[in-house]
C-alpha cells in the first residue's frame, strides 16, 4: 500500500512537471527565431549620397568610409564620376561616414539607419584643405652684422677694457656705413676709454711730455684734450669715414687656426691689408690714410715745438703700422684668453 502510494506520487510529479519542461524547452527556440529575424536580410538597409565641392561640382573618386557604432568591420567605397556612392546590406544602427579626397579637408557625418531603411544623406560639400606654408626666416646681411656687433660690444679684456674692433667670426657679415659709425661712436664714449685717456695724459704730465702745454691743471687738461682728440680722429677717420667710403671692414678678423708661423704672418699682414665689404682681402687704404689724416690734424692742437712736417707725419704713420702689427699679434695669441665673453665660431675654411 505504501509502495503503491509512493509510486502514485512519483507519477503525479512527473505529470505535473512535464508541461514546465516542455515550456522551458520552447523559450530558447523562440529567442533563436527572434534573433534570426533581426539578422535576416529583410532588416538590412542602404546608405547613399553625393559628394560636391564648394562650387557645387561633383568630386569624383572621393573615398568614403562607413563605420558603425558597434565597431564592426567598416566598409569603403569610391564616389563615381557623378560624385555618388552607395552602401548596401548595411545592418541597422548608428553609423558614421568619413569622406576624404586629395586637396580637400576630411569631413565626417553620422546618422542612424533603421531596419530595412534606405538613407539618402544630404549632399556632402567638401572644402579645400588649408595650404601648409613653410616660412624660412633668413636674416639680411645688415641684421646679421647687427647681431655680431652686439656680441662684439660684450668683448672686454679682463671684463673691463673694450675690445670692440675684433670679430671672432671668420665669416662675419660686412658692416654697413651706419654700423661703422655706430661702432666708432660707442667706442669713443666708452667710460673705460675716457679713463685710459686720462691715464696717458697723467703719464705725459709726469714726464713733462709736450712741455709746451705747461704743468698744473691747465697743462693736464690740454694733454687730456690732445690725447682724446687723437683717439677720436683716428677712430672716426680710420674706422668709420674712410671704411665707409672705400667699403672696407675696420675690424681685425681673428684667425685662431694654423701653425704659430702662419698665425703670426697673418697678424702682421693685417696691419697693411684688410677685408673689403665684398669679403676679399685688399690693401688697408682706410687704416693707413686714417693714420696720416689723424697725424696731420694733430698739428692743429699740439704745441708748436712738437709739431712736425710732412716727414714726421709719415714717420708717425709708419710707427702706427708697426704698433698695429704688434697689437694684432697680441690679439691673435693672447687677448682672447682674457676676454670672458668672446664668442666661439667655427674656424675659417682653409
Amino acid at each position: 500500500m505504501t509502495s503503491t502510494r509512493a509510486l502514485l506520487n512519483v507519477g503525479l510529479l512527473l505529470l505535473c512537471g512535464l508541461p514546465g519542461v516542455a515550456q522551458a524547452q520552447q523559450t530558447p527556440a523562440g529567442e533563436t527565431a527572434a534573433a534570426a529575424q533581426v539578422a535576416s536580410p529583410e532588416s538590412a538597409g542602404a546608405i547613399s549620397g553625393t559628394i560636391l565641392d564648394a562650387t557645387g561640382a561633383v568630386v569624383a573618386g572621393a573615398r568614403v568610409m562607413l563605420t558603425r557604432a558597434d565597431q564592426s568591420a567598416g566598409q569603403e567605397a569610391l564616389a563615381g564620376d557623378d560624385g555618388q556612392f552607395t552602401f548596401t546590406n548595411v545592418p541597422p544602427g548608428q553609423f558614421q561616414l568619413t569622406m576624404a579626397a586629395d586637396g580637400f579637408a576630411t569631413q565626417t557625418i553620422s546618422g542612424t539607419l533603421h531596419p530595412g531603411e534606405t538613407v539618402a544623406v544630404p549632399p556632402i560639400v567638401l572644402v579645400v584643405a588649408a595650404a601648409e606654408t613653410q616660412v624660412q626666416v633668413t636674416l639680411t646681411g645688415a641684421a646679421l652684422a647687427e647681431a655680431e656687433i652686439k656680441e662684439q660690444e660684450k668683448q672686454r679684456i679682463l671684463g673691463v677694457i673694450p675690445n670692440f674692433y675684433v670679430t671672432y667670426d671668420p665669416e662675419a657679415a660686412p658692416l654697413n656705413a651706419k654700423q661703422k659709425f655706430e661702432l666708432a661712436w660707442k667706442s669713443s664714449i666708452d667710460p673705460v676709454n675716457f679713463g685710459i685717456t686720462g691715464a696717458v695724459a697723467g703719464i705725459e704730465q709726469a714726464t713733462n711730455s709736450f712741455s709746451g702745454y705747461g704743468q698744473g691743471a691747465e697743462g693736464y687738461a690740454k694733454r687730456y684734450g690732445a690725447n682724446y682728440a687723437d683717439f677720436l680722429t683716428s677712430t672716426f677717420i680710420g674706422s668709420a669715414i674712410l671704411p665707409s667710403l672705400l667699403k672696407q671692414d675696420p675690424r681685425y678678423f681673428y684667425k685662431g687656426t694654423g701653425t704659430v708661423r702662419e698665425r703670426l704672418r697673418y697678424a702682421i699682414a693685417t696691419a697693411v691689408i684688410c677685408k673689403g665689404d665684398n669679403g676679399r682681402w685688399q690693401p688697408n687704404y682706410s687704416g693707413i690714410a686714417g693714420s696720416l689724416a689723424a697725424g696731420a690734424i694733430s698739428n692743429l692742437y699740439y704745441p708748436a715745438s712738437n709739431r712736425g712736417g710732412v716727414a714726421l707725419t709719415f714717420e708717425n704713420a709708419l710707427i702706427g703700422i708697426g704698433s698695429n702689427a704688434l697689437a694684432n699679434t697680441i690679439q691673435e695669441f693672447v687677448i682672447k684668453k682674457f676676454t670672458p665673453h668672446a664668442a666661439n665660431y667655427a674656424p675659417a675654411k682653409p
